[in-house]
């Protein structure tokens, strides 16, 4: 959501809803139908993983790009799609969004090739990135402020801190029973029947003047998908590949032009003022570090309790149950030990088990059982993010001026996305490593390949001291600015978690 259209939200104090009531809930349900789909699709191909590198012969390091080709486009172009629906109008948009994003989907599981699939989730990125901005705007233009609006956010924000537990069980189910090409076919119903009844049902609001930030949009998601792209051919060829080489300088070179671009353009997509306040820029990159391990967690777990372990693909996504139950539980909480501990304090705790939680992690063998070696740190990280997640969205929104708070919140989701692509580039480069030095030591496949999930595992666990650190002595406890939060504007940037 773009920095004006949640001001419009804050703003207007007794705006009636535009929708009749019998209406309103053919809306809503639009609306988090298409969100749910957009969700989804984050943490529902994880199961599949292992059958879509079977299916369409994708190698270990490739096989992130299934992840990574959506995430890097949809956290990318995530800024620029809010400030399109300002411009042009939100249901507008939202549709356009939800038609690419569908079209998308259906290509992805007619895909005969990598390439094919890579190119269709790439798309299905830019279509999530257009339409999901727009999705509590229209809630809050269809609902009047106040306990229905409040209703209504309520149900949303079940539905989206629902929907990432909700799709490693659905993609495990229909990996299972039907085809892991359903998971991408499934969107294609939802989406047409939510991008047809939407000119009916969805309001549209006024256009408000502005200018596109074509260039800043472009240069950043182009540099950071050169960036994965040059640790994606280190990890396959090794660090003195000539690919890897001309990659990492191209997105040195883009990443800089944004740079420079954003401190000259009148109306930046990436305000930088937003990182001269040193307590918020080290939340940014906490929460970088945090989603960079979680993101390598989800890939390489996901593996290992199919290919290692034996479990079906439903099984496999019922084994995260406990985490996902545990971070949702834990993070209802937070709101109330926030208020009573403050933000640092409670950031720190919660890392501590999250810390430990993924060096146990690293210790994973051939012979590691679930309930041994699995399910512990699962427990240990669930509730440690849970705990520490809330209290960070807060510390990175604290101090923000009314006119960034849209900037603000929607870099917290753009450094997630932008964070689990990076993260999970880096951690499979690790990964390759380890397993061409154990390789030559003639160890069995097996082996090979679970010392490689350790190394990565162990990575992923300094960056988790890291955050530890950079909590530690970077973010200052700011309880009355955090206190000062707009709730709703905590709302939108905590359901994305």
């Amino acid at each position: 959501m773009s920095t004006s259209s949640i001001a419009q939200v804050m703003t207007r104090p007794g705006r009636r809803a535009a929708q009749r009531p019998d209406r309103r809930g053919i809306a809503l349900a639009l609306v988090l139908g298409a969100q749910l789909m957009i969700i989804l699709d984050l943490t529902v191909v994880n199961i599949a993983l292992p059958s879509i590198a079977q299916g369409l012969h994708f190698t270990e390091p490739s096989l992130s790009w299934v992840l990574n080709a959506y995430t890097l486009t949809f956290g990318g172009l995530l800024l620029l799609g809010g400030r399109a629906g300002d411009i042009l109008g939100r249901r507008r948009v939202f549709i356009a969004g939800i038609a690419l994003f569908t079209a998308a989907s259906l290509a992805g599981g007619l895909a005969t090739s990598a390439a094919w699939l890579l190119a269709a989730r790439a798309v299905q990125g830019v279509g999530g990135a257009i339409a999901s901005p727009a999705v509590l705007a229209l809630i809050a233009a269809s609902f009047a402020e106040g306990r229905e609006r409040t209703r209504a956010l309520s149900i949303y924000t079940a539905v989206a801190m629902g929907g990432g537990s909700l799709g490693l069980v659905l993609g495990g189910v229909i990996t299972e029973w039907v085809s892991w090409r359903w998971v991408l076919f499934i969107n294609v119903p939802i989406g047409i029947i939510v991008a047809l009844a939407a000119p009916r049902f969805l309001p549209e609001s006024e256009r408000q003047p502005g200018r596109f930030d074509l260039v800043g949009a472009l240069t950043s998601t182009a540099g950071m998908t050169l960036l994965v792209y040059g640790f994606i051919q280190a990890a396959s060829n090794g660090w003195s590949d000539g690919k890897a080489i001309v990659a990492f300088a191209a997105a040195i070179l883009l990443l800089g032009a944004f740079l420079f671009n954003e401190s000259r353009v009148r109306q930046p997509i990436t305000p930088l003022r937003l990182f001269a306040d040193r307590g918020r820029a080290g939340s940014y990159l906490t929460r970088l570090l945090l989603v960079a391990g979680m993101f390598g967690m989800f890939y390489f777990l996901t593996q290992f309790v199919q290919e290692v372990l034996g479990f079906s693909p439903l099984v496999a996504g019922i084994s995260f149950l406990p985490m996902t139950a545990g971070l949702f539980g834990v993070s209802r909480l937070s709101p109330r030990l926030l208020s009573r501990f403050g933000a640092k304090p409670l950031m720190l705790v919660g890392l501590v088990p999250a810390v430990a939680g993924m060096a146990w992690l690293s210790r994973i063998a051939p012979g590691t059982g679930y309930a041994a070696g699995v399910l512990g740190p699962m427990l240990l990280l669930g509730i440690g993010m849970g705990v520490a997640f809330v209290p960070l969205t807060m510390a990175s929104l604290a101090g923000v001026r009314p006119q960034d708070s849209g900037a603000a919140s929607s870099m917290v989701n753009v450094t997630q996305q932008v964070g689990g692509s990076l993260g999970l580039a880096i951690l499979v480069t690790a990964f390759s490593s380890s397993v061409r030095n154990a390789a030559g030591h003639a160890q069995a496949h097996q082996q090979v390949i679970v010392h490689g999930m350790s190394s990565a595992f162990t990575l992923s666990a300094v960056f988790y001291v890291l955050a530890l650190a950079i909590v530690a002595l970077v973010i200052r406890d700011r309880a009355r600015e955090i206190e000062a939060v707009p709730a709703e504007v905590a709302e939108r940037v905590e359901i994305a978690e």
